[in-house]
């Protein structure tokens, strides 16, 4: 692959994984199927409605997620993963390796500081 900066389409990705939330409610619906917005909010406690809703209709924009409404009282809205959006797992996974691998990579830092510290 030729790495061209000018060309770089990393932001444009990043543009569908950056947030705090869209992470997160991909892999819900990557590992649950199928969910509801209740769901999905019970999922993630310390999300907004509000927030969720925006997230959410961001992804569908993209064709990341697919919304069904059933036309029935009360409404009942479905979220699934698109096969588009199933492209983003092995992106994630590799994020969640590199986010485990930089965690462990912290705690090991601050304990040679600490340990310097004591010193």
């Amino acid at each position: 692959m030729e790495k061209k900066p000018e060309l770089c389409r990393v932001e444009d990705a990043l543009g569908i994984l950056v947030g705090k939330w869209k992470p997160i409610i991909l892999l819900h619906l990557l590992i649950n199927g199928t969910m509801r917005f209740s769901e999905l909010k019970r999922h993630m406690p310390g999300i907004t409605q509000k927030m969720l809703t925006k997230q959410l209709r961001e992804l569908e924009e993209e064709d990341i997620v697919q919304r069904v409404v059933y036309p029935q009282v009360p409404p009942k809205v479905e979220y699934s993963i698109t096969e588009y959006g199933r492209s983003l797992e092995p992106i994630l996974e590799a994020m969640h390796e590199w986010g485990s691998k930089h965690t462990a990579h912290k705690e090991e830092k601050e304990k040679r500081m600490a340990q310097k510290e004591a010193n």
